[in-house]
């Protein structure tokens, strides 16, 4: 990833893990940096495993949130991939239960659980 990256990537196994690097993902710019990473993420592998870990995540812009629908997207055709969210802070989930998020993709309260349900 670029030196200026939002995220840190790691592989582990056939996952490929994401963690955010900011508290706050608000910034318009930002967000549109870090829905093209993933996207460069996912257009390498065949059939894409990611988990995308909120854990130093305390706010979402509703942008970011749509991003991440683009991602899911992404995610199932053609690729049909597997997508997990993890370590999403409760008042933050909030906002994934408001949105009706949580009905749309899958999220487990920790990357071990996520990596389990990916294996």
């Amino acid at each position: 990833m670029a030196a200026d990256s939002r995220l840190r990537v790691k592989k582990i196994d056939t996952v490929t893990h994401i963690e955010f690097v900011d508290r706050s993902i608000l910034d318009e710019a930002n967000i549109q940096k870090i829905g093209e990473e993933i996207a460069k993420i996912i257009e390498v592998e065949a059939k894409p495993k990611l988990l995308i870990s909120f854990a130093n995540v305390d706010h979402l812009s509703s942008s970011a949130l749509s991003m991440l629908i683009a991602i899911n997207s992404k995610m199932k055709a053609p690729k049909n991939g597997e997508l997990r969210l993890a370590n999403i802070d409760p008042q933050l989930y909030e906002v994934f239960v408001i949105t009706r998020l949580n009905k749309l993709f899958k999220i487990l309260p920790t990357t071990e659980d996520a990596m389990k349900s990916l294996a």
